[in-house]
């Protein structure tokens, strides 16, 4: 694994990236382990180093051009389809302490549906808008960086 050290909006972020398998790509930030889709053409071989000219310019955007998920996640349950819901994301960086809500459960604007750790602090994460909870994209214990999928209300 190639290690690379970057500071995003004043923030330092240790990146392990290995080696590419197709457009799978295993990714170790800050300590969490991820498996990258990489979009797009891609035409390097697994074996190829990855270079990258420019990376984005948040966490939150880092999430938005690339689908990342913890590497030792069980298959999920089929998701919505795209367009099927507003997503809650994270406000910040942190672990999930708790998930407070449950596929198919209804929720209202205001009401909490995760707790977040961030820097020793619990914060509560609450839905955006009243509907259903179509999608859990997170876990407890789950390692999310600023912006990452949370939940996904319908």
């Amino acid at each position: 694994m190639k290690t690379y050290s970057f500071k995003i909006n004043g923030k330092d972020y240790k990146v392990a990236i290995g080696e590419a398998n197709g457009k799978m790509l295993s990714v170790n930030v800050n300590g969490a382990d991820y498996e990258v889709e990489l979009e797009g053409d891609f035409s390097a071989t697994p074996s190829a180093p990855v270079e990258m000219t420019k990376g984005p310019s948040s966490p939150a955007e880092m999430t938005k051009t690339a689908e990342v998920s913890p590497a030792a996640e069980k298959p999920a349950a089929a998701k919505p389809a795209a367009g099927a819901g507003k997503t809650v994301k994270s406000p910040l960086p942190g672990i999930i302490i708790s998930i407070d809500v449950k596929e198919g459960q209804a929720v209202k604007r205001g009401q909490k549906v995760a707790v977040i750790e961030a820097m020793k602090m619990e914060n509560d994460i609450l839905a955006e808008s009243d509907g259903t909870v179509t999608a859990i994209h997170a876990s407890k214990g789950d390692s999310v960086l600023e912006g990452a999928d949370i939940v996904t209300i319908g």
